[in-house]
């Protein structure tokens, strides 16, 4: 999958599952709000929580952008259709229509146990440099969002291409998270409307099943050509004559 192509993805992947991040995130970032004293001090701790956030997203790409060269030998374009399978399971997801992202959500929290008593160490913030190590932290928080984003690194199949896929998907979550910071209750009340949910939810399932075609219409070439000859001799083969 291009660098280009699967940056924009999980960017826009990050907008459109803005409910889920404010889920996820909104009540950490409300609490460094409230805690602080200035509106200076609170964008200081917003970004921050952010910029440590993306630092570990960042990290995880690049992890499972290493691991996903491994597999993209044997596995090839079915990475990104597994992409495109997690994409369209987080919109039914988002939807509340059929939550089985729970289950991946489940095997991430056992790391999450161990990680969690760091970031209650933290709390609450004295300084706003705090924010820092706190999202470092939250970017391991279990999140299917996060967890399909981490699919399309992994097809990148290098550790830079996937560190930057995980970044363009953190600033895709930029937006809902800075403004649930500074206008938590509309915003929650905004996404909390039924419609609004479904339509970013079909959203995503569409992508992801666009994704999904294209990944297995690459495969199916992929095997056409390999089926093919691969060169012949411009001439046959000569036989001693008797």
């Amino acid at each position: 999958m291009e660098l280009g192509f699967a940056a924009l993805s999980v960017f826009v992947v990050g907008l459109m599952g803005a409910g889920h991040c404010l889920g996820m995130c909104g009540g950490i970032v409300g609490a460094l709000s409230m805690a602080a004293a200035s509106s200076r001090e609170r964008w200081q701790r917003l970004f921050l929580y952010n910029i440590g956030r993306l630092f570990s997203y960042s990290l995880l790409g690049a992890a499972v952008g290493l691991t996903g060269y491994v597999f993209a030998q044997f596995l090839g374009p079915w990475l990104r259709v597994l992409a495109g399978i997690l994409l369209i399971l987080m919109g039914l997801y988002l939807a509340n229509w059929w939550r089985a992202l729970v289950w991946l959500e489940k095997g991430g929290a056992y790391l999450w146990r161990f990680l969690q008593p760091l970031g209650r160490k933290l709390l609450p913030l004295n300084a706003a440099w705090q924010a820092l190590p706190l999202g470092m932290l939250w970017g391991f928080l279990p999140c299917g969002l996060v967890y399909t984003a981490l699919a399309f690194a992994a097809s990148q199949g290098d550790g830079i291409s996937g560190a930057l896929v995980m970044f363009a998907f953190g600033l895709g979550t930029l937006p809902a998270i800075i403004v649930s910071g500074a206008l938590s209750v509309q915003l929650q009340r905004l996404l909390a409307n039924s419609s609004l949910r479904t339509v970013m939810a079909l959203l995503l399932i569409a992508f992801g099943v666009w994704t999904s075609l294209v990944a297995l219409s690459h495969a199916s070439h992929g095997n056409h050509s390999a089926a093919s000859p691969a060169s012949f001799s411009a001439s046959p083969q000569q036989h001693p004559h008797h």
